[in-house]
C-alpha cells in the first residue's frame, strides 16, 4: 500500500497528489546521468572512434584549404614581383632565371612552410623540399605557376597517392618607360 492508499501508486486525490510532486532528492544535471548507470555505454564505445576519424578528416580538409590559400597568396607575390623585377632585355634575362627566380621561390617557400624545422610544413603535410616555380615568357604574358605536392595519405582502409595542387597567375610584361626629353634640349 502506498500512503495514499492505492496499492499500484495511483493518485486518489488532489492532496495526495500535491505531496507525491514534492521532490525526494534534488535532481542536478549530473543526477540524470547518475540513475542511468551502464546505459548507452555500447553506442559510446562504437561511436567514439567514428567520431574521432570524422574529427580528423574534418580537419584535413581545413588543411588543405588553407594550404590553398597560402598558395594563392603566394602565386600572387611571385607572378608581381616577377612583373615588377624581370628584365625584357635579354642582357639581364638571365640574372632573372637564376638570382631573382632563386629569391622568389625561397620567399614562397618560407611563406608556405617548407623547411625542416617548420610546423606549418608537418601541419599542411607538404611533399618535397621546395615548392615548384615555373615562368614562362611570351610576347604579351608572363605566366607563373606554383606547383606544390602534398604527402601521400596510407591509411588502413584509404590509400592516396597525394595531391599536387596548381596555381597559374597570368601577369603582363612590364615596359619600363623611355625618359621623356624635349626635343633640342640636351
Amino acid at each position: 500500500m502506498t500512503p495514499n492508499g492505492f496499492p499500484d501508486g495511483r493518485q486518489g486525490d488532489a492532496a495526495a497528489a500535491a505531496t507525491s510532486l514534492t521532490p525526494r532528492e534534488p535532481i542536478g544535471l549530473l543526477g540524470v546521468f547518475r540513475r542511468k548507470r551502464g546505459q548507452a555505454t555500447t553506442e559510446v564505445v562504437l561511436l567514439f572512434p567514428l567520431f574521432l576519424f570524422f574529427l580528423w578528416a574534418f580537419a584535413k580538409v581545413y588543411v588543405l584549404l588553407i594550404l590553398v590559400q597560402k598558395m594563392e597568396i603566394a602565386s600572387y607575390y611571385a607572378a608581381r614581383r616577377w612583373q615588377l623585377e624581370s628584365h625584357r632585355n635579354a642582357d639581364y634575362a638571365g640574372d632573372d632565371e637564376g638570382a631573382l627566380r632563386t629569391d622568389i621561390l625561397g620567399k614562397v617557400n618560407e611563406f608556405i612552410g617548407f623547411g625542416a624545422d617548420n610546423p606549418a610544413g608537418r601541419a599542411l603535410d607538404l611533399d618535397g623540399g621546395s615548392a615548384q616555380l615555373d615562368i614562362s615568357r611570351t610576347q604579351v604574358w608572363q605566366v607563373v605557376t606554383l606547383t606544390v605536392k602534398t604527402k601521400p595519405l596510407d591509411l588502413p582502409f584509404y590509400k592516396s597517392p597525394g595531391f599536387t595542387f596548381y596555381v597559374t597567375k597570368y601577369v603582363p610584361n612590364r615596359d619600363r618607360p623611355i625618359a621623356f626629353e624635349l626635343p633640342g634640349v640636351q
